[in-house]
């Protein structure tokens, strides 16, 4: 088992990309600590897992709060002793809105849940990673939508912020052995789309062109692989990287 003994927290755990990296990494051995605000959901993965090598915990919440945010942390500290890696893994669209139409609502919306929250989180970590004196792991989910414009500018400007932070984390405790990756989703068959609503039709109009040279769509499991290698000792001397997995969109 690759994780095992690992303790992870990871958010937006419910669905998509997040419950197929809490699956995945209770398969290989994790104790995970499961975050999201639905917990029904929440409940519905853990008995799902029961059986599997791995444990998980869950924890609901709503991670635009900072409290929630440092809280499970500490919680899962409290349940398994110390913390190895936590994975910032929720988030929404936006409308598409281009910068000149895009509503203070949405921008303040967008920013909370994908930029605010992972840099509430990561803080608190690396605060727990420096204690415990072992390093630490830090894998975010950020967006092909970086720099290849698959979004509107509120969705740009949040993943590019945490791409940014992500870089900054590496190079100030990489001595302390605190590593930090990003891996970059192009079109993943998720539920993100319901998160966003009626669309702006000019920047839909503009994004149409990118999705109509887009490859088939890939799968959570492929992101989750990912997040399973990042998370694992393979990926040891992996620092300040970014995966992108899009199928090859980007290079189009």
């Amino acid at each position: 088992m690759r994780l095992e003994n690992k303790v992870a927290v990871v958010t937006g755990a419910s669905s998509g990309m997040g419950k197929a990296i809490t699956t995945r990494f209770v398969q290989e051995g994790a104790k995970v600590v499961a975050v999201a605000r639905r917990t029904e959901r929440l409940e519905e993965l853990a008995e799902s897992l029961k059986g599997e090598p791995g444990e998980i915990e869950i924890f609901s919440a709503d991670i635009t709060s900072v409290d929630k945010n440092n809280e499970m942390i500490d919680f899962a500290v409290e349940k398994f002793g110390h913390l190895d890696i936590l994975v910032n893994n929720a988030g929404i669209m936006d409308d598409m809105s281009p910068v000149g139409d895009m509503t203070d609502e949405m921008l303040d919306r967008v920013m909370k849940i994908n930029g605010y929250a992972p840099i509430y989180a990561m803080r608190k970590a690396v605060q727990v990673f420096l204690k415990q004196e072992k390093g630490g792991n830090i894998i975010n989910i950020t967006s092909v939508g970086v720099d290849h414009n698959t979004a509107g500018a509120a969705y740009a400007a949040s993943k590019a912020a945490v791409a940014a932070v992500s870089r900054n984390v590496t190079f100030q405790y990489m001595s302390q052995k605190i590593r930090c990756n990003n891996i970059a989703p192009g079109g993943i068959s998720t539920e993100i789309s319901k998160s966003m609503g009626m669309p702006n039709m000019v920047g839909f109009g503009n994004v149409k062109k990118l999705l109509g040279i887009a490859p088939e769509m890939g799968s959570a499991e492929d992101i989750a692989n990912a997040a399973l290698y990042l998370a694992s000792d393979e990926s040891k001397y992996v620092n300040g990287a970014v995966i992108t997995v899009d199928g090859g969109w980007t290079c189009l």
